[in-house]
């Protein structure tokens, strides 16, 4: 049995690794990767559920496992539970069958396609500040989720789920919480059979699998009948035909299921934590007001308005750095593979953290400062590559980066016009990392009101 070199890390007392380093780890995963990160440097090494992990925290090192050597690496075994309720959808698939379901999907987020969605996203976005009364504290969490689930429900798939968010909120809570609890057993040889008993964690997560299947299906079920292509995502997949022939109701529920959910999940965490920093950094928050009030002076914002709101975007950028929504992932070797000094096992586990390289101060002194201006192009052209990667990066790159960017600078743009959100007192403010780093007690804020935007009447919002 070859030996290998490990890399320094927090030494195991049994052969399978601590229980209570397990514990921590499930209790707050991205405090515990950052404290061996901090401790034990570029890469660590440590025992976790019967596998070998390797959490790497440099660029160079993360270029290689997601670019250079990506064809070496398949997806972790934190997906694995995943198929369970995206199938074999873009975030799950491997392969050739991954290959061409990116392949039919990639031109629904071409850029000229993305920009005939703004409109609906800033429509929207107004739409959902309608009910907001000054004073009145509101989980600006939830109004986001509502929000960024209108948003892709109506560019990318043509549909309405305005009666159903109620239902699918739920489902998503139950996919969230179950998913993070039951994903370390995934490891365990005998989880297969264990997955099968009445187990209420198990009942949960097919229940709540069922309930978001009733909307995807009736989304896809209504679109067949009606044989209307309307030139958005879910036409494109439906329609496509290649040497794989056309794609079937199952792929096409993988594919809506997996974008559906990951399409307004990441923003809205995002938002969420870009309302809450704005909140707590007066300075930032009053520039943001300027260029918004410079760039539209009250009108909704357009397309054609996103290079001009440029510190909007600095803001964005520096949220997802300090709250990356997809706060980690993780790859599996499929063969033995060199890196750096080390070799990485096969089927070992590899540990790719977004939060913990983000807050490196190699890279960003004062890691922990909210700080918009390391965003201009002179500094953020000084970072190198994997230094900064909330959207992933080789082959399996978010297909919709660009789309995330734009509706996330106009909706924040849209609402600023209108309003300041200040955090109700006493709110407790916490990131929950499950699948997405969420606010874990939601983010209650009180909005105050700025000026009123005139194309509000138009769009039947109520004052």
């Amino acid at each position: 049995m070859r030996k290998y070199a490990y890399p320094p890390g927090p030494k195991s007392k049994t052969p399978v690794g601590d229980i209570s380093r397990l514990l921590d780890a499930m209790r707050d995963p991205t405090g515990v990767f950052l404290n061996i990160a901090n401790q034990y440097g570029d890469i660590a090494h440590f025992k976790l559920v019967y596998r070998h992990a390797y959490l790497l925290n440099h660029h160079e090192y993360i270029q290689n496992v997601l670019t250079n050597h990506y064809e070496n690496f398949i997806k972790g075994w934190a997906w694995e539970r995943g198929k369970g309720i995206l199938g074999e959808g873009l975030l799950t698939s491997e392969g050739g069958f991954h290959q061409r379901q990116r392949r039919l999907a990639k031109p629904a987020f071409h850029k000229s396609r993305i920009a005939s969605y703004g409109a609906v996203m800033t429509e929207l976005a107004e739409k959902a500040q309608g009910s907001w009364r000054e004073g009145e504290a509101l989980d600006v969490s939830q109004d986001m989720y509502r929000l960024t689930l209108a948003i892709v429900a109506k560019t990318l798939f043509g549909a309405e789920v305005e009666s159903e968010t109620e239902n699918i909120s739920f489902a998503l809570g139950v996919f969230r919480r179950e998913w993070w609890r039951t994903l370390w057993l995934v490891r365990l040889p005998f989880y297969n059979k264990i997955s099968k008993l009445p187990f209420k964690t198990f009942r949960d997560f097919n229940k709540a699998r069922q309930m978001l299947d009733t909307t995807i299906y009736r989304i896809i079920n209504e679109r067949r009948l009606s044989g209307t292509d309307k030139g958005d995502l879910l036409s494109m997949l439906l329609l496509a035909q290649d040497e794989g022939g056309v794609m079937t109701d199952l792929q096409a529920r993988d594919e809506v299921m997996t974008i559906f959910l990951a399409g307004h999940e990441t923003t809205a965490a995002s938002l969420t934590w870009a309302w809450y920093l704005l909140s707590q950094h007066p300075e930032v928050e009053e520039r943001l007001h300027r260029e918004v009030d410079a760039v539209l002076g009250g009108r909704l914002p357009t397309f054609d308005d996103l290079p001009k709101l440029e510190y909007t975007r600095m803001v964005f950028a520096e949220t997802i750095r300090l709250y990356p929504p997809v706060w980690m992932t993780t790859r599996r070797p499929i063969k033995d593979i060199k890196l750096g000094p080390y070799v990485i096992p096969y089927n070992s586990i590899v540990l790719i953290c977004p939060y913990v390289t983000h807050r490196k101060p190699e890279y960003y002194p004062e890691p922990l400062k909210f700080d918009p201006q390391r965003w201009t192009p002179e500094s953020e052209s000084k970072l190198p590559k994997f230094a900064y990667f909330p959207f992933g990066g080789g082959p399996r790159h978010c297909l919709g980066e660009q789309f995330a960017w734009m509706e996330s600078v106009l909706v924040i743009a849209t609402i600023a016009q209108r309003w300041k959100l200040r955090l109700e007192p006493g709110h407790q403010v916490e990131a929950e990392p499950y699948v997405t780093l969420r606010a874990k007690y939601g983010m209650r804020m009180k909005p105050e009101k700025r000026h009123a935007a005139p194309n509000s009447e138009r769009l039947g919002v109520s004052r």
